[in-house]
């Protein structure tokens, strides 16, 4: 660590050099610079550089060397282990760099490393074109690309990272670093799912997709009808086309004008059926879902592709901790198990409890990347969030219990971005025993000091 008054010298250098706004603790605005959506998390970094462009962030990282400071990178703040911070470190934030370049033509978009899913949602959908994106819109797309990127379109256009086409990366010796299939191969393979481990990425190239029209089911069951409504989709899905997608999910009747107050605060079923497509051809694969007694149908028909990825945004301000397992199947007895995890579900609260399909485009996707993940037909995520600290036991040891409840039927395998710090185990099976070796030597490659270290974390070999 550098002595006091070096350390000060730099710090007053940077704020002379960089183009956007720097923080130390004690200045107006580095407590509203800190927060993340995660209430659970509260760290204090050392200094929060708001970078506006790539050479901000490349000056950051250096300054960040010459102290030996660690190094966290913010771009949507969305993580729930809280990566986006640190204690003591520098805080690279990106919220600044939010530019979106759709190239219609070649059907390509670069996406700025700060962006979130609003804004290339929007950017996209004008020109009638869009790519996977994550399931709320306040989702950063850097995080959540690398990390892999499971969202409503998967089963139609793959994974987020199965569409990534190039990255610039900001590298921990303070480099731009292209990566793509043809330069820098062995990096850019390992961006596939390798997250934050190699630099920061200030920006994304990834394949678009024409979607003319998009619709969707979404209705409302009592808790009772779970059962029946889980193996209902699980049928339907079984043979529904590509463009079929969604999941089924227990969760608080909100409140809502479309739920009725007697629903309000109780525990509900809920059954969303996404489709890459139009209304009639969604209808005809959930005839059998409508057919079953529900109370509320909140939407069935025709929806902009990015006003339905703001349904089910997460509220800021609250306290949350998710896990998720990866399923063989999902066979009538883990069905049961599946519902009955819901019984002890903390209501009312903002906890979801859901299983999402999973084949189609994504196990048809590259093999060679790696994404262990894949194969598994489906993925249960309970995903816990509520209010008040004097609750976190409770919500904690409730989402600990339903990923224990699902471990018979798990692939062992997992989606890193589904899931909190869990330790280094976890982060193995969410790349694959042999990928995690060869990106051992990527990390070695481009940040042998494990500069960038929170994270799912990959230590150098």
């Amino acid at each position: 660590m550098a002595s006091p008054s070096k350390a000060g010298a730099a710090l007053s250098a940077l704020r002379e050099d960089l183009s956007g706004d720097v923080f130390a603790p004690g200045d107006p605005g580095y407590d509203d610079a800190r927060i993340v959506f995660n209430a659970m998390i509260d760290k204090r970094p050392a200094v929060i550089a708001q970078c506006v462009d790539e050479a901000d962030v490349m000056r950051s990282v250096r300054f960040a060397r010459d102290l030996d400071l660690n190094i966290a990178v913010r771009g949507g703040g969305h993580s729930v282990a809280g990566s986006a911070l640190n204690d003591g470190g520098l805080v690279i934030d990106l919220r600044h760099m939010r530019g979106v370049t759709v190239d219609p033509a070649a059907e390509a978009v670069r996406v700025a490393g700060g962006a979130t899913m609003s804004d290339l949602d929007h950017a996209t959908q004008a020109h009638g074109l869009v790519t996977t994106g994550g399931r709320v819109s306040t989702t950063g797309v850097g995080g959540f690309v690398l990390g892999g990127g499971s969202g409503w379109l998967d089963r139609w256009s793959g994974l987020a990272v199965d569409n990534l086409i190039a990255v610039e990366l900001v590298t921990a010796d303070g480099r731009q670093v292209h990566a793509s299939a043809d330069e820098n191969p062995e990096l850019f393979w390992a961006l596939h799912g390798g997250g934050g481990n190699f630099g920061v990425a200030t920006s994304l190239t990834l394949n678009l997709y024409e979607l003319p029209e998009f619709s969707l089911a979404f209705l409302l069951y009592l808790p009772e009808h779970g059962p029946e409504v889980v193996r209902t989709y699980r049928d339907v899905l079984a043979v529904a086309p590509n463009e079929a997608g969604g999941g089924v999910l227990y969760l608080t009747g909100p409140p809502e004008e479309f739920c009725p107050p007697h629903l309000q605060g109780t525990l509900l079923c809920a059954m969303l059926l996404t489709y890459a497509g139009g209304e009639a051809d969604m209808r005809k694969v959930a005839e059998p879902l409508l057919a079953l007694p529900h109370e509320v149908e909140v939407a069935v028909g025709a929806m902009p592709y990015v006003d339905a990825q703001c349904m089910i945004d997460d509220p800021p301000g609250m306290r949350n901790y998710w896990s998720a397992e990866y399923l063989t199947g999902l066979p009538d007895d883990y069905v049961d198990v599946f519902c009955a995890g819901a019984e002890s579900m903390p209501v009312p609260s903002g906890t979801i409890h859901v299983v999402f399909p999973q084949g189609g485009a994504i196990a048809e996707g590259p093999h060679e990347f790696p994404v262990p993940y894949r194969d598994a037909p489906w993925a249960t995520h309970p995903f816990g969030m509520w209010e008040d600290a004097a609750d976190d036991e409770r919500g904690i040891q409730w989402v600990r219990d339903v990923r224990a409840d699902a471990r018979p039927w798990s692939t062992g395998a997992v989606y890193l971005n589904f899931i909190g710090a869990e330790g280094p185990d976890r982060v193995i099976a969410g790349i694959g025993a042999d990928n995690y070796r060869r990106m051992e030597e990527v990390k070695r490659q481009y940040d042998p000091d494990n500069v960038f270290r929170f994270n799912h974390n990959i230590r150098p070999r």
